[in-house]
């Protein structure tokens, strides 16, 4: 405080005696920001001292900073003092009745001794730190010396972490945040417990490297099996990119069952993006997985457990003025069962592709477009192995002619498809042979798409308070696709390879139904924007070419480009004229509701292939959903060493129900279950609940996977949260069910 700077003073009675005011009753002194109170003080305003005794307290500055004390002293000019028997709040501020957070960080302090020594560092003597609510804090640090810095954070030193004032834990060293910044130390340490991996302890690093990038690292032992390593890296170069690196491995030690078999390995993951000069942007999404048996022992979600397929990519690319420039390095695993070396490795090495938008050839109604692709691709699969780079050359130009005519649209389109190999595959009885002979793939594509206008009425009477819209949406689609003889010669590495001969009809009809709320008895129709509440879409293909050209092998499973784009689900098996009829339907009657249903049924075998149904609601902190699919389509061969067809049926069913929320004070809990109706088996269920309080929160979770002999695993896991500090226990905020 400087000389001259303005000093209220308040009190029911006043001497002076020169430079010393003696105040007593309702003292109150305001001076900048803060406000002292107590009863009997001593004030000297040439040095700034004040002594009190009697509900002492301190309010105010920039961090809303209270302190209550028996007594003390406190300095105005230097802003330095010592007070006794305290308890005082950081970051909240008192206003009548209400408490408003100033800070994202507020926490409660008490002290047989407080020093502040400076604007924003207080030394607390024989005291605590807590986020809650005092007098009677669920948590404290209780320590004999804890140092506050208002702007930065509370350290308490040979402290004890207490539970409703139970001692849990003794820490030499913690820390408290007070202001939102990073700073480098330990991390709360995990627990838990699980039958495969026993009792479970670990502990994490937090380094800052500088402003924009930081390092975690750390690692668990399972009692039962070995110790986890964990790792991740974050980086913002700048505003346009990032850096992230995550690594997961396991020394399984002891290993699983009674054999022993050790199912450790690593899983590492590398994602990055840059936007460089000129306008080319870089992205690089790298994954590794040593081996499909370490995901499937040890992923923690039961979706990323199962899932075989391990893809990695790296591009640049660049637009201008409707063209498209990219160079692209990627490699695609999918292991085909727990067998070590049991998978297909698809690899692309760095290739150039040139494409564009359509363009408009002069002031003629035609239209030009091409796609240019030159690159090095390889296959590698058990019983089959390409060179190491095969080269593949693919050119597509194609002109079009759109025309509109009184709401008809018509879009004739014809292209040209020529692509060069520098190996071909030779038919065996098996998956087949590779030869370094080249082969060419000619092809004449041909399309005519026709679009009627749509149909639309809109309906007068209003259901609850909206006025409903249908329309109907017809199209009519011919292609012809010639000049593919060669198909059983060509080695398979991407949707470019599947190219086959057809000659067919694809038609479907889109009925969609709006919703636009109106208001009043005048139905002001402008009181709202419309929303779509339910498309059902029903299409199908007629297939002139049944044979497609001789390219389908009776009996097989096939797959060509026109059964990939019309629908996921494999059903060419033999020569047929009718694709299964497909369904998509889907219903958002409100915002909190979501029903999907995708159906495919096969006329020519009277049965369904596919049907896929999802089911969101919430209302609320009640949720429900669930999902069922159930597939029935040609099994694909595996070869692992001999010839092995997969199941051609599925029928799973996934349910999850809770009430409540990771930040909802009170109880919450939540429930989800995997369930294989064909093998009437429990895939994986998880059951949580946590309970939270204002400054603190307990959860608690059992959760149980099924992998047959892979995995068969009941896990406890916990984890108990502090507001503002973190969460000890195994059971992760992004593996919450609600």
């Amino acid at each position: 405080m400087l000389p001259g700077e303005e000093v209220t003073i308040k009190a029911r009675e006043q001497e002076k005696a020169g430079d010393v005011y003696t105040l007593r009753g309702d003292v109150e002194i305001t001076f900048r920001s803060f406000v002292l109170r107590g009863e009997q003080v001593r004030y000297d305003s040439k040095s700034g001292e004040v002594t009190a005794d009697g509900n002492l307290s301190l309010d105010g500055g920039p961090y809303q900073e209270h302190l209550a004390a028996s007594h003390g002293g406190y300095n105005l000019h230097t802003g330095t003092g010592k007070f006794y028997d305290v308890s005082g709040t950081v970051g909240f501020r008192l206003d009548s009745r209400n408490v408003t957070l100033t800070s994202p960080n507020p926490f409660a302090f008490t002290g047989k001794m407080v020093e502040k020594t400076g604007p924003a560092i207080y030394v607390i003597h024989g005291g605590t730190v807590t986020s809650c609510e005092l007098p009677r804090p669920k948590w404290t640090f209780n320590a004999a010396r804890i140092v506050v810095e208002l702007d930065g954070k509370a350290r308490v030193y040979n402290g004890t972490f207490r539970i409703k004032g139970a001692p849990i834990l003794f820490l030499p060293y913690a820390s408290h945040p007070v202001e939102p910044q990073r700073e480098s130390g330990f991390l709360m340490p995990t627990f838990g417990y699980s039958n495969r991996k026993g009792a479970i302890l670990g502990d994490s690093v937090y380094l800052v490297l500088n402003r924009s990038a930081d390092f975690t690292v750390g690692a668990e032992w399972w009692s039962q099996r070995g110790w986890a390593q964990r790792a991740e890296f974050r980086a913002r170069p700048s505003q346009t990119s990032y850096i992230n690196f995550q690594f997961f491995g396991v020394v399984d030690r002891e290993g699983f069952g009674p054999t022993h078999i050790d199912q450790g390995g690593q899983d590492i993951r590398l994602s990055a993006e840059e936007q460089f000069a000129h306008g080319i942007r870089g992205v690089a999404d790298i994954n590794y997985l040593s081996s499909f048996v370490f995901r499937l022992a040890f992923n923690e979600t039961f979706t990323q457990a199962v899932n075989s397929e391990v893809k990695s990519v790296a591009f640049l690319s660049k637009d201008h003025k409707g063209f498209f420039f990219n160079t692209r390095a990627a490699r695609y695993q999918n292991f085909q069962s727990t067998v070590p070396g049991d998978l297909v490795t698809i690899l692309h090495m760095p290739g150039v592709e040139i494409s564009s938008v359509d363009r408009r050839i002069g002031n003629s109604p035609f239209y030009w477009a091409f796609d240019v692709a030159a690159e090095g691709v390889a296959r590698h699969e058990p019983q089959f192995t390409t060179a190491a780079l095969v080269g593949r050359f693919d050119a597509y130009p194609r002109a079009s002619l759109p025309l509109v005519y009184h709401g008809w649209t018509f879009l004739p389109e014809v292209g040209l498809r020529e692509t060069y190999y520098t190996e071909r595959r030779l038919p065996t009885s098996g998956i087949g042979t590779v030869s370094d002979e080249p082969v060419n793939r000619r092809a004449f594509e041909g399309t005519f798409e026709l679009r009627p206008p749509a149909l639309g009425r809109i309906y007068q009477r209003t259901v609850h308070g909206h006025r409903l819209k249908h329309v109907i949406e017809p199209r009519v689609i011919f292609r012809y696709v010639n000049g593919v003889q060669n198909l059983p010669n060509i080695i398979r590495f991407d949707s470019r390879d599947i190219l086959s001969n057809t000659s067919e009809v694809e038609y479907a009809v889109v009925n969609r139904l709006y919703a636009k709320p109106v208001s009043g008895d005048a139905g002001d129709e402008n009181s709202g924007s419309a929303r779509e509440i339910l498309s059902w879409e029903l299409a199908q293909k007629y297939f002139i070419n049944d044979g497609f050209g001789g390219a389908l092998v009776n009996g097989k499973r096939n797959v060509f480009t026109t059964t990939v784009d019309f629908t996921g689900i494999a059903f060419l098996t033999e020569p047929r004229r009718l694709s299964p009829l497909v369904s998509r339907l889907r219903i958002q009657a409100t915002p909190k509701t979501d029903i999907q249903w995708q159906l495919d049924y096969d006329f020519k075998h009277s049965r369904i292939n596919s049907s896929t149904t999802l089911v969101d609601y919430r209302i609320g902190d009640f949720f429900v959903g669930g999902s069922h699919a159930f597939l029935h389509v040609p099994g694909e061969i595996f070869v692992n060493p001999t010839p092995l067809p997969a199941p051609d049926r599925f029928n799973q069913f996934r349910f999850l129900a809770g009430y409540g929320g990771p930040n909802k004070r009170g109880l919450s809990l939540a429930g989800n279950i995997g369930f294989d109706a064909n093998f009437s088996f429990l895939q994986y269920g998880a059951i949580q609940s946590s309970y939270n309080w204002d400054c603190c929160g307990f959860s608690f979770e059992y959760r149980r996977f099924a992998f047959g002999s892979v995995r068969n695993e009941n896990q406890y896991r916990f984890a108990f949260t502090l507001a503002n500090i973190g969460t000890a226990g195994t059971l992760k905020r992004q593996e919450r069910l609600f």
